[in-house]
């Protein structure tokens, strides 16, 4: 008896072996996206002391774009593989004339899927699997002093985690 168990049990050890040298390099699966597509670019507006730049000032427009966010786990277990969203503040404009990011502090806020709940930018929120829509806005303020006069650019980078 005790040969016969040698015997199976090297045959199982060759064969485990044999198996082992056939096996491929093991790729990594996908198992979520998130896509963003931008829709329209935000106009940021002056206040009357030209102290303040923003998208919420008189006559400025939230920044827009649409999320979809797509991960099976997330729809199974509720718990892993979930997407966060956010828009943290810049630390400068794009562009901006000479003295026009000195001492200019950013900050921004967000809202999902048409809510009126302003979440701030750095806040990164869950969203479930789907498409979301979320408006930006950037408030730029110069303190001390005002902003001078040009053209200003800022640009917000909507993350999906």
């Amino acid at each position: 008896m005790t040969r016969k168990r040698k015997r199976n049990s090297r045959a199982l050890i060759a064969a485990v072996a044999a198996l082992a040298s056939l096996c491929l390099p093991a790729h990594a699966a996908i198992i979520g996206t998130c896509t963003i597509m931008i829709g329209a670019s935000g106009t940021m507006k002056s206040n009357p002391a030209i102290n303040i730049f923003g998208s919420r000032q008189a006559g400025g427009s939230s920044a827009g774009a649409t999320i979809t966010a797509n991960a099976t786990l997330c729809t199974i277990l509720n718990l892993l593989d979930c997407y966060s969203v956010s828009a943290p503040a810049p630390i400068a404009f794009t562009s901006a004339p000479s003295g026009g990011d000195t001492d200019v502090t950013f900050a921004t806020v967000f809202r999902l899927d048409g809510s009126g709940a302003d979440i701030p930018g750095s806040s990164p929120q869950r969203v479930t699997n789907g498409t979301h829509t979320i408006q930006v806005d950037l408030t730029a303020t110069k303190s001390p002093g005002i902003f001078p006069a040009g053209n200003y650019q800022g640009t917000v980078t909507v993350r999906c985690e």
